[in-house]
């Protein structure tokens, strides 16, 4: 009974963990376009795109201990 809700907390929780990653590298993305795009880019805009860099990175680095995947099934 406690061991089915552990297993489907869980589950939610990887694919909060999932989509997360998605909306960073979205957002990443869009900051290193704007990058690319920009002739002199302000300090504060690069620390921007590295915190959201490291944000992502480590979102990444969780979902890799966590040995989660994506099911692309559907």
């Amino acid at each position: 009974m406690f061991f089915k809700k552990k297993g489907r907390i869980r589950k939610e929780e990887n694919e909060r963990l999932l989509s997360l990653i998605d909306d960073m590298k979205q957002k990443l993305t869009k900051q290193q376009l704007l990058i690319n795009n920009s002739v002199d880019p302000s300090p504060m805009v690069l620390n921007d795109v590295k915190v959201t860099e490291a944000k992502y990175m480590f979102l990444l680095r969780e979902a890799r201990i966590r040995q989660t995947r994506r099911n692309d099934k559907d």
